[in-house]
């Protein structure tokens, strides 16, 4: 999954962020699973969202600002 293919709305997975090499998905935002859960704490990444008992997700609306925070402006 690319950053352009993030849903408009919904969720995503922490394996469609940071990228599976299992299942061959290129990462999003190319931190380790443990660099992403110590960036949520402190509020470097957007928080999780539970979306069962064993269901962690994250919003696709604050994973696209993440980027767009994030992704370097051209200077005028």
């Amino acid at each position: 999954m690319s950053a352009s293919s993030i849903p408009e709305s919904g969720f995503l997975r922490l394996w469609q962020i940071v990228g599976c090499k299992r299942r061959n998905i290129e990462p999003i935002i190319p931190v380790s699973r443990s660099s992403w859960y110590s960036g949520c704490k402190p509020g470097k990444y957007p928080p999780p969202v539970q979306l069962g008992p064993r269901t962690t997700a994250w919003r696709a609306d604050d994973i696209r600002k993440l980027i767009a925070e994030i992704t370097p402006t051209a200077a005028p």
